[in-house]
């Protein structure tokens, strides 16, 4: 997966088309992302013995395909590629050709 946690990404499809955000997690294996105050989802929580019930809004997941990587030195959307600098696989920005960090 090209997105790692602590990228800046766009939503390119969906209810929050357009809007960016900062990746809490990522899911290699289904293929997510969970972004920072995107996709919010309502979870209704029980009342239990020591707590009362209550309606939490958390971030859910979305589609890798759905996202796309911002340039921290251009801050436009850019797509992500993969190159060796002296051995080491490092990504780089499609966009500029700069390494990212």
């Amino acid at each position: 997966m090209r997105i790692k946690k602590n990228d800046t990404v766009v939503v390119l499809a969906g209810k929050d088309k357009g809007k960016q955000g900062k990746v809490l997690r990522s899911i290699p294996s289904k293929n997510k992302v969970v972004v920072e105050g995107l996709n919010m989802q309502t979870k209704h929580q029980k009342q239990t013995r020591t707590a009362t019930s209550e309606i939490k809004h958390q971030e859910g997941p979305i589609d890798v395909s759905n996202v796309m990587l911002i340039d921290p030195d251009t801050k436009e959307p850019t797509k992500v590629g993969y190159e060796f600098d002296g051995g080491n696989k490092v990504r780089v920005s499609k966009k500029t050709g700069k390494i990212l960090g």
